[in-house]
């Protein structure tokens, strides 16, 4: 696995040094920051290739815990696309899933073990989208029915418009588009787009789905998402 600049934020100094130890034993470049607002001012001067972080951050200053920040980050066309994976002690499905459909890729409960953060890590790595981590399109664009994505930028193009995608948006669309007509089961679609390493439940995908859809409409491109009663979703690349 090739060094990667890993930012860790974490409140807990003794969980943050385990974790910068761990990381930078195994070759990663490591920064560190113990709240929200530290780690957006190091992100404003530069982007890691993975963040590690915890839910419960110290609400001061900027007022932002750990899943706020999240949501943040996949707002910002320059973060919209970089890997986090959330290190927190809340350990309940609700908790797990409201971080993934929050914008995490990855959710890890304390205590862990180094060995289990290192292999997560490198998972997410290799999942992420410079890598083609979701198996995204062969060519360096997708261009089908007048949407084009280009996925080193997480940009979509409608004719001359840009439209503002998530990056698990980006994901589900690409996927969609690179077999115009074929129906995509939501099981389908979760092991495509957020991978067989992670849980989440079939309604995710619904969720995802309507958040697409809302992104594609000032285009006129919502009808191209369309939902085959039982089976799951299809993108339409002739005129619907």
């Amino acid at each position: 696995m090739p060094a990667a600049h890993i930012l860790v934020i974490e409140n807990d100094r003794a969980t943050q040094q385990l974790i910068a130890l761990n990381l930078g034993m195994a070759g990663h470049v490591v920064s560190c920051a113990p709240d929200a607002a530290s780690a957006l001012m190091l992100l404003e001067d530069d982007c890691p290739d993975l963040i590690l972080l915890d839910w419960n951050l110290p609400e001061c200053r900027r007022g932002l815990s750990g899943l706020a920040l999240v949501r943040r980050l996949r707002t910002q066309p320059r973060t919209r696309a970089l890997p986090v994976m959330m290190v927190t002690a809340r350990a309940s499905e609700a908790d797990k899933i409201m971080a993934l459909e929050g914008g995490a890729d990855d959710y890890m409960t304390k205590p862990f073990s180094p060995r289990e953060m290192l292999a997560r890590v490198h998972a997410l790595l290799r999942r992420a989208p410079r890598s083609a981590g979701w198996q995204g399109s062969a060519h360096d664009t997708s261009d089908t029915a007048g949407l084009r994505l280009d996925p080193h930028t997480l940009r979509v193009m409608a004719g001359a418009r840009e439209l503002a995608l998530g990056r698990v948006e980006f994901k589900l669309l690409d996927v969609l588009m690179r077999h115009p007509g074929r129906i995509h089961s939501r099981a389908q679609l979760l092991d495509q787009v957020w991978g067989n390493a992670v849980y989440l439940e079939e309604r995710t995908v619904d969720t995802h789905v309507g958040r697409l859809r809302s992104a594609l409409q000032p285009a006129g491109y919502q009808r191209r998402i369309e939902t085959v009663r039982g089976s799951g979703y299809r993108f339409v690349g002739a005129a619907a």
